[in-house]
């Protein structure tokens, strides 16, 4: 039993990383690498818990649906903006995308440690109202033992996450709109001479992007951990993890589902084993580890179906066409 709660736990928590990666993936897909992930994270727990007090706030009876519905939008509008702003500085300004992301990161951080302040001790009692609707199993969960241990007791924005990362490796692989995408990401100049509005992808993907990553943050606060970590620190660590995990699954949406759960398991270990600390620290360095190993391997082998966009990180100047 120890097993199967281990596994359960695990895969419950991979959902941050699940989240983030995704989001993550599909912004880099069109050639931008945005650092800001950890902050789009922090805004998107921010957003939520926002959404979260502003309900409890005004109603006296809780909806399920609508405890769930509104935190979550407010977690991904709030995120999504914050891909807006990356957008703007880096498509329409040109600014460099390694240190836009960086300051994204930073303020995203700052931003909603500057939220939680305001709002004080009476957003962690809205975290706690709504916190039951959030991890509400489905109801045949219980009669199924370690079977549905595994598999149907989660909360809703478990099943959302494995939804969304299908989907994208789908609309990515299997649609016109996903090629469009790929192409802008591989060479904007032969994509625009194609007649495909490379701007309008780069926003569209970078916003739908950030909204995703951001909704990790709001999973990690109000279903796994149930309060908001004081300074934001855990959840900007898991966004980092995020990103790295892009690079372990090399860039494939549907593999993150895997990744992450590795990810999640690897970074839970030590809770479960008898450990010194420094043993729990050499064991949550592990994805950091991999990922290096994975990335030196892959370019190694240079396989196509294995290599980041061709313009990761570079600017599109339409002008140098």
């Amino acid at each position: 039993m120890r097993l199967v709660q281990f596994i359960s736990q695990a895969f419950r928590f991979s959902m941050v990383f699940l989240y983030g990666s995704t989001g993550e993936i599909i912004t880099e897909k069109t050639g931008h690498l945005n650092l800001g992930t950890p902050g789009v994270m922090c805004i998107g727990a921010a957003g939520g818990c926002l959404g979260a007090y502003i309900y409890v706030s005004n109603t006296e009876n809780v909806v399920w649906i609508l405890a769930v519905l509104i935190p979550f939008l407010f977690a991904a509008v709030f995120a999504g903006l914050m891909g807006l702003l990356y957008s703007f500085l880096t498509v329409s300004l040109r600014a460099n995308q390694n240190v836009t992301g960086l300051m994204i990161t930073t303020f995203g951080v700052g931003l909603a440690n500057f939220i939680k302040s305001k709002l004080g001790v009476s957003v962690d009692n809205a975290i706690t109202s709504l916190m039951g609707s959030f991890r509400a199993r489905l109801p045949f969960a219980e009669s199924m033992g370690w079977f549905g241990q595994l598999f149907f007791s989660y909360g809703i924005m478990v099943y959302v996450a494995i939804v969304i990362a299908i989907a994208t490796a789908l609309i990515l692989n299997k649609t016109r709109a996903g090629l469009h995408l790929r192409a802008v990401g591989e060479s904007p100049a032969t994509a625009d001479a194609a007649g495909i509005n490379v701007t309008a992808y780069k926003y569209v993907a970078t916003i739908i992007g950030s909204a995703i990553s951001g909704l990790g943050g709001l999973f990690y606060t109000l279903d796994f951990n149930g309060a908001w970590d004081s300074g934001l620190n855990s959840t900007q660590a898991l966004g980092w993890l995020a990103v790295a995990l892009v690079i372990f699954v090399v860039w494939k949406p549907n593999f993150a589902i895997f990744g992450s759960f590795i990810f999640g398991a690897l970074y839970l270990l030590p809770n479960y084993i008898n450990s010194s600390f420094a043993m729990r620290d050499i064991i949550q360095m592990l994805p950091y580890v991999v990922t290096i190993a994975v990335l030196i391997v892959t370019s190694i082998a240079d396989s196509k179906n294995t290599q980041p966009p061709a313009s990761l990180g570079l600017n599109y100047f339409r002008e140098e066409r």
